[in-house]
């Protein structure tokens, strides 16, 4: 495969031997031949090169809540695809074996090879997750450009720290996306993550006005986030995006560099209990028995019983006319996206 260009970035006749690289906050000044923070994304003369384009760590069918998104096609299974780097160094990184490494082993597949395995599967849907997918988002985008051609609904799991242009090209494809908010104060973005908080905001703004299905999930890491004080500022951001936004709390525990205890579940509990009113939907993962049902809003039924993986639809149901759900109970509409 030859080496594919990218298309976000910027040059200066002050200093033409410098590439700035415009994919995201870091604005890496790329030499030729070197690699931005991501590791993927490679300075060439007048231009950026991206060597690993197509470079896919891993595949497999998940379960849609892996993801973990709760109210886009409950039940479904999901085609999922993983690439190699990251523009974050999170010290916790749970998947930092192909987040913060390139030297393993890969496959090479063209963006229209991987939407084939993706329309083989019979999932009827693609996700672009475990590492940062969109330091690929050249590829991202050709493959999901065809992943709509063949009807499949595009599915993203990314830290959403990409610049304004960029993230509006890849949310015009976007079906339904997971993005974390891994902290609501800069400082921690900045010298704990290598992230910017405000950028990430834009994204979620972005993603909620330009209509993706938006789901969130926080991390909550022991002597990191695991503040009251913190989830109140994350629970004020997005109820004033929409309180209709499912909230993930997920439970840390030690990986990689970050070895402090691993997260207390009555914790989430307690930032569970503090959400109530302001946010419809907040979920507890990473916990072993916790009940992430969801019930109807309007008569009380649950619609969805999760327990684990393993979901029921008591009382959900879909039109396949609108592409719409709905409670069998009593008639009305649900918060779930097709």
């Amino acid at each position: 495969m030859n080496i594919s260009q990218g298309h976000y970035f910027s040059t200066s006749t002050e200093t033409p031997s410098l590439v700035h690289c415009e994919l995201c906050p870091h604005h890496c000044a790329l030499k030729p031949g070197s690699f931005g923070r991501c590791k993927v994304r490679q300075g060439a003369k007048g231009g950026v090169n991206l060597p690993f384009f197509g470079s896919i760590s891993s595949i497999s069918i998940d379960p849609i809540e892996k993801k973990p998104l709760y109210h886009f096609r409950p039940g479904s299974s999901i085609l999922s695809v993983g690439f190699l780097g990251c523009n974050f160094h999170c010290p916790f990184c749970q998947n930092w074996e192909i987040s913060q490494e390139t030297d393993i082993l890969f496959r090479t597949l063209e963006p229209e090879a991987l939407i084939q395995l993706a329309v083989n599967s019979g999932t009827g849907a693609i996700a672009y997750t475990y590492s940062e997918p969109l330091v690929h988002i050249e590829y991202i985008l050709e493959a999901m450009q065809e992943a709509r051609k063949q009807g499949l609904a595009n599915v993203l799991v990314s830290n959403g720290c990409i610049l304004e242009q960029p993230a509006r090209d890849v949310l015009a494809l976007t079906d339904a996306a997971n993005i974390d908010l891994k902290s609501f104060k800069a400082e921690t973005y900045q010298q704990k993550l290598g992230g910017d908080l405000p950028t990430v905001c834009r994204f979620l703004e972005l993603a909620y006005e330009m209509g993706v299905h938006l789901e969130i999930t926080t991390l909550i890491v022991t002597g990191m986030n695991d503040s009251l004080a913190e989830a109140e500022g994350i629970v004020e951001f997005l109820a004033g995006l929409s309180p209709d936004i499912p909230w993930h709390l997920s439970a840390y525990h030690p990986a990689y560099k970050w070895h402090e205890p691993a997260t207390k579940p009555a914790l989430l509990q307690e930032i569970k209990n503090m959400v109530r009113g302001r946010l419809s939907f907040v979920y507890m993962g990473n916990v072993w028995g916790e009940d992430n049902s969801t019930l109807c809003r309007y008569c009380g039924k649950p619609l969805v019983e999760r327990h684990g993986y393993m979901v029921s639809q008591p009382h959900l149901a879909f039109s396949q006319e609108s592409l719409s759900y709905f409670c069998n109970h009593c008639g009305k509409s649900t918060p779930f996206r097709y």
